[in-house]
């Protein structure tokens, strides 16, 4: 907000101040993560800016472990890099095929969280729905309550149940903890919705699905694929839950940093992590976006 052009001295003092302590507040924040992507090209095998890394010389500096994310794992890795190669790094390396799984256990678990964190928030906002308070405790309770406390319960449930060391389990589990996301999202999305919509739909003869997909999805479109994108986030970076009830061989990306950092110590995490953070930012980018649209197609001017 700009500073108004009759605000005293002391007024223009504060103002400057509360920048300056906004500024910091922010690089208080930022600054573990935006340390992460210089030391990922660091050309030795430390977690520290070494000698050459400080001075910028250019040989501190390498894509050594990027590259490891490649070939970490595979039968062959130092033989040209043709077809072949690419089949073993596509079969054999740790890191892609951890990609893989956790690629296909957020996309599931987020089409699962997505359709009932939706159906969910649609029941919970009719005035006329018993109980709405309790039942929106019980289905964002994933989000307050301790992780280690979820994934015990999970594990405990899915033993009885024979969904333990299954990818079933695992994307039931990860959707468990998108359908919040998605809840709180489309909820706030429907905040404010006009309900005079769908019953002048209603009273012109239009059935229950037209005017669900003609006029309450195309309104509610952007919470849902915010709250999709929140869920996916959430899965794609779960760690705890996939220790308690995925199997040995399932490993997921934020698993295999796991496994990492208590094995060996590699500045190949480092550069998972940088990727991570870049993912992060677009998805977030994505999320801003969705949000000034729907701002928007309600009338409200974006902040």
């Amino acid at each position: 907000m700009a500073l108004p052009t009759h605000a005293s001295t002391l007024e223009r003092v504060w103002h400057y101040v509360y920048l300056v302590i906004c500024g910091l507040i922010f690089l208080f924040l930022i600054a573990p993560i935006l340390i992460i992507i210089p030391l990922s090209f660091n050309a030795e095998p430390y977690f520290t800016f070494t000698e050459k890394m400080l001075s910028l010389d250019p040989t501190g500096y390498s894509m050594r472990w990027y590259d490891l994310l490649l070939t970490f794992g595979m039968a062959e890795p130092d033989v040209a890099r043709d077809g072949n190669w690419w089949s073993d790094a596509w079969a054999n390396a740790a890191w892609i095929n951890a990609t893989k799984n956790s690629i296909i256990i957020g996309f599931f678990s987020t089409l699962l969280a997505t359709v009932l964190g939706t159906v969910a928030a649609l029941g919970l906002s009719r005035p006329e729905m018993p109980f709405r308070r309790v039942i929106m405790a019980v289905l964002i309770s994933p989000m307050i309550v301790p992780i280690i406390i979820t994934a015990t319960g999970l594990f405990f449930f899915y033993s009885m149940t024979g969904l333990a060391n299954s990818y079933l389990g695992v994307i039931m589990a990860h959707a468990t903890l998108g359908i919040p996301f998605v809840i709180i999202t489309v909820t706030a999305t429907l905040v404010g919705f006009d309900h005079s919509l769908t019953r002048a739909a209603a009273n012109l003869g239009a059935p229950p699905t037209t005017i669900f997909f003609k006029i309450i999805m195309p309104l509610i479109l952007p919470g849902v694929i915010s709250g999709a994108l929140f869920a996916f986030v959430t899965s794609f970076d779960e760690v705890v839950v996939v220790l308690f009830v995925a199997a040995h061989d399932q490993q997921t990306i934020p698993r295999q940093m796991w496994n990492g950092i208590r094995e060996q110590i590699s500045p190949a995490i480092l550069s998972v992590a940088t990727i991570l953070v870049i993912i992060s930012v677009m998805l977030l980018t994505t999320v801003e976006i969705l949000r000034r649209r729907s701002e928007r197609l309600r009338g409200i001017t974006p902040q």
